[in-house]
C-alpha cells in the first residue's frame, strides 16, 4: 500500500500522467488546424459572420507593477491566442467572464480588466465584453445573446484544452443550432508522454494533473 501510494503521488506530479488524463479521460480536442483557419478566413471574407470569443480564467485583483488588476496566467494565455486567431481571420473578438462563484472578492469583472488590456496593450478593442457570467454555462447563455444579435453564424471558441470539452458542451447546448461552434483550444501538449522527463515529478505536472481531475469531475457533475 505504501509503494502504491508513493507511485500514485509520483504520477500525480508528472506531465505524462496529465497528458494521459487529457487524451483518455477528459478527451481534449485537437488544435485548430491551418486548413480550418483558411476555411474560416474565406467564410469571414464572404459573409462577415464569424466571431472569436475567449472565455475567462480569472484575474489578479491587484498587481503592484500595474497599480491595479491584471490578467492571471490562464486568462493571459487564452487571450493572447484569441487575439492571434482574430487577426488571422480578420474577425471581431469578444470576451466572456464576470466574477466567478469563488472570486467574489475581486470587485471588478474579468471582462472589464480584459477590455482595458485589449485596448491599451493589444490595440484591438473588443466587439463584445460580457461581464455578468459566473461560470461556463453562464458564459454560453449570456455571450450567445450578444453574438446572435450581431448576426454571428460561426463562433470560434477559445479556452484551454482541458476546459474545452465542458465549454463546448455548454455552448453547443445554448446555441441550439443557431450558431456553429468551432473549438480553438490553447495549452495543448505536443507529446508529453514519450520522454523520460515527462514522467519525472514537476510543479507544472502537478498543476496540469489537478486541472484535468477538476475538469473531469465538473464534466461528470454536469457543470
Amino acid at each position: 500500500m505504501l509503494l502504491a501510494s508513493l507511485l500514485g503521488l509520483w504520477l500525480a506530479c508528472t506531465a505524462g500522467a496529465a497528458q494521459w488524463l487529457a487524451l483518455n479521460v477528459v478527451e481534449t480536442p485537437p488544435a485548430l488546424s491551418p486548413a480550418a483557419i483558411d476555411g474560416l478566413r474565406a467564410q469571414q471574407a464572404r459573409h462577415r459572420d464569424v466571431g472569436v470569443l475567449v472565455l475567462g480564467g480569472g484575474v489578479r485583483r491587484f498587481t503592484p507593477e500595474y497599480d491595479g488588476p491584471s490578467l492571471n496566467a490562464i486568462t493571459a494565455e487564452r487571450f493572447k491566442y484569441g487575439v492571434w486567431v482574430s487577426r488571422q481571420l480578420a474577425a471581431p473578438l469578444g470576451f466572456s467572464g464576470g466574477i466567478g462563484w469563488s472570486a467574489r472578492h475581486l470587485g471588478v469583472s474579468e471582462a472589464s480588466v480584459v477590455e482595458r488590456t485589449a485596448r491599451e496593450e493589444f490595440k484591438l478593442p473588443l466587439r463584445w465584453a460580457e461581464g455578468r457570467s459566473r461560470d461556463t454555462r453562464e458564459n454560453a447563455a449570456l455571450s450567445l445573446v450578444l453574438l446572435k444579435a450581431d448576426g454571428i453564424k460561426t463562433l470560434v471558441l477559445v479556452t484551454h484544452d482541458l476546459h474545452m470539452p465542458r465549454a463546448q458542451r455548454a455552448f453547443v447546448s445554448a446555441a441550439a443550432g443557431q450558431i456553429n461552434i468551432v473549438v480553438a483550444p490553447v495549452g495543448l501538449q505536443r507529446d508529453a508522454m514519450s520522454e523520460l522527463g515527462d514522467w519525472m515529478p514537476t510543479g507544472e505536472g502537478l498543476k496540469r494533473v489537478r486541472y484535468a481531475v477538476y475538469e473531469w469531475l465538473a464534466l461528470r457533475a454536469g457543470h
